[in-house]
């Protein structure tokens, strides 16, 4: 399911991107890519469970995932801790990279591809042999996390949570576009296996309310209504504000 975008209102959903849990590949040190059966391993299943745990105090409306297994699997054991979502919506745009002829092979032998310094250092030019740009995975990660802010705006109000399940290399690049920098400075992200980093759009910018968060997730519940709210602004706070 794709879904459509419409005109921005001053601030909208926040989305909360979260890495597929530890994969076979992973932990053996492959580049797994968009190959099929890569599922994921004990220890990843016992990080999916701790960050579906994590994000259970929080009203999610929906979780959008990646089609491939590994966050498939992910997706599911956060809809087992939130029971009100009843189903996976599947957008191909937060796949993997398509990585082409380097799928499957290990790690330590890419590294000594020539192309492994221009992913390193100038990621924005960086194609894969018979596969996929870095700046075209940006483009769709990107594309995909603001129409479903929008479409999710609209249906359950700017307060809403929901859940993008996606990639390591696909998240950097949706957070390198929220924080304004260069794809080329995208290797500076880390974002761990079962991670949430949380990002906030508004008209006018977005922000990167959390990062490669481990920890307690609470504070991003959304505050009690009051009788008078002032609206929400997109400015940022001089100063720093007083927080959540």
């Amino acid at each position: 399911m794709r879904a459509v975008a419409t005109a921005y209102s001053d601030r909208v959903a926040t989305v909360l991107l979260v890495r597929h849990a530890r994969s076979s590949a992973n932990s053996g040190g492959v580049l797994a890519g968009r190959s099929a059966g890569v599922l994921l391993d004990e220890a990843g299943v016992n990080q999916a469970r701790d960050t579906a745990a994590r994000l259970a105090p929080l009203p999610l409306v929906a979780v959008v995932s990646s089609p491939l297994e590994r966050c498939r699997q992910t997706a599911e054991a956060v809809l087992e801790a939130h029971p009100s979502v009843t189903t996976i919506q599947i957008d191909d745009r937060l796949t993997e990279c398509g990585y082409g002829d380097w799928t499957g092979r290990e790690l330590k032998h890419l590294a000594k591809e020539k192309l492994w310094a221009v992913v390193q250092s100038h990621p924005s030019a960086a194609v894969f042999p018979g596969g996929e740009a870095l700046r075209d995975v940006q483009a769709r990660g990107v594309a995909a996390v603001r129409d479903w802010d929008v479409a999710i705006t609209d249906e359950h109000g700017p307060a809403a949570l929901w859940v993008a399940v996606s990639h390591g290399d696909v998240i950097k690049a949706i957070l390198a576009d929220a924080l304004g920098t260069h794809l080329d400075n995208f290797q500076r992200i880390v974002v761990d296996p079962a991670s949430v980093s949380a990002v906030s759009y508004t008209r006018l910018r977005p922000f990167v309310v959390r990062y490669n968060e481990h920890g307690d997730l609470s504070g991003l519940a959304p505050a009690k209504k009051r009788r008078r709210r002032r609206a929400a602004s997109s400015d940022a706070a001089v100063g720093g504000g007083a927080g959540t």
